[in-house]
């Protein structure tokens, strides 16, 4: 039996692991009235008119709020189209 053979794929195993996911992130700005916000999420991400409510407000109280979740190029893209709407918008590596 070859002992560093099995040694090889105990550790070969423990270095692969699953990415977390990349979010985008939504932060609070004084510029951009609520009810833009809202629309901005109801237009861009689709989300109904109840869920973009909730995460408008969770970005008024909060100050920011995860509005996406996905592979890191699609969060950027997501993060250019909020600049383009005039958001503050940022990509972050998902919290575990």
């Amino acid at each position: 039996m070859d002992d560093t053979r099995v040694g090889t794929e105990t550790d070969t195993r423990l270095l692969v692991a699953p990415d977390r996911p990349w979010v985008t992130l939504v932060w609070d700005d004084p510029v951009n009235l609520m009810s833009y916000v809202s629309y901005v999420f109801r237009s861009y991400f689709g989300y109904s008119a109840r869920e973009s409510e909730r995460l408008m407000m969770q970005v008024h109280t909060t100050g920011r709020a995860v509005v996406a979740t996905g592979p890191r190029e699609e969060m950027e893209r997501h993060v250019e189209a909020m600049h383009d709407f005039g958001l503050w918008a940022t990509v972050s590596k998902a919290d575990e």
